[in-house]
């Protein structure tokens, strides 16, 4: 009977087993598809790229929308901005600074930076990088390693999280409170690791991490939070 017993416990368990659903089932095909292109960018990480219980976050098929280039607007602050990217690049340009400053940037004259600060707000994708490098090109001229929001001052690459990486994170926030479908795309990468579909500039502060930023801000709203 003992052994009548142990055999029917496990043929239960080798059923159970060979029934289990495998989890990457669960999420869309195309997420994991192979691209098949011959020259892609130098920059580009393709989707086949992720290992088991990863994804990368292609700019290919809908995860791109977990970019900081895609047009997902927002509002911060009172202000309206185009994309995170044009936000995060936005701080490269020339401001009204605050307690009376004037801002060292407004050396180089107007033409001199292509577009004015809010022209890059509005700004998305590859339009606000190509921006953002110029107005960094600008201050590496004047000698200047720091950006500005509000009218206030502050590095703009830091080893560890410092201000920057708190606006980063809270325009981020505010991408995912005010895009619905950014929220329901996050949630539907479940428990997959998520990675970048670029290369990542080796020692690059950690706002440069946006996969591990939605991570975190995946957590909370599984957990629910962020409402």
């Amino acid at each position: 009977m003992l052994k009548k017993v142990v055999f029917f416990s496990l043929f239960l368990i080798t059923s159970a087993c060979a029934s289990a659903p495998n989890p990457t089932l669960s999420y869309p095909a195309i997420w994991f598809a192979p691209v098949n292109d011959p020259n892609p960018p130098s920059w580009e990480i393709l989707p086949q790229a992720a290992r088991p219980g990863e994804v990368i976050l292609s700019k290919r098929n809908e995860l791109g929308i977990l970019s900081n280039f895609a047009a997902t607007p927002f509002t911060y602050k009172g202000k309206k901005y185009g994309s995170v990217e044009g936000f995060w690049q936005m701080m490269h340009f020339p401001e009204k600074m605050a307690n009376g400053k004037k801002d060292p940037r407004t050396k180089i004259p107007p033409q001199g930076w292509g577009h004015t600060r809010a022209e890059v707000a509005a700004m998305t994708a590859f339009d606000a990088k190509a921006a953002g490098d110029l107005g960094e090109k600008n201050e590496r001229a004047l000698g200047i390693d720091w950006v500005s929001f509000a009218g206030h001052a502050f590095p703009y690459r830091s080893p560890t999280p410092g201000e920057h990486y708190a606006l980063i994170h809270d325009a981020m926030v505010e991408k995912l409170k005010q895009n619905p479908e950014v929220r329901r795309i996050l949630l539907a990468t479940g428990d997959l690791i998520l990675r970048p579909d670029h290369h990542e500039e080796v020692g690059a502060p950690p706002e440069w991490a946006y996969f591990e930023i939605w991570m975190e801000l995946r957590s909370r709203l599984q957990d629910g939070g962020l409402r």
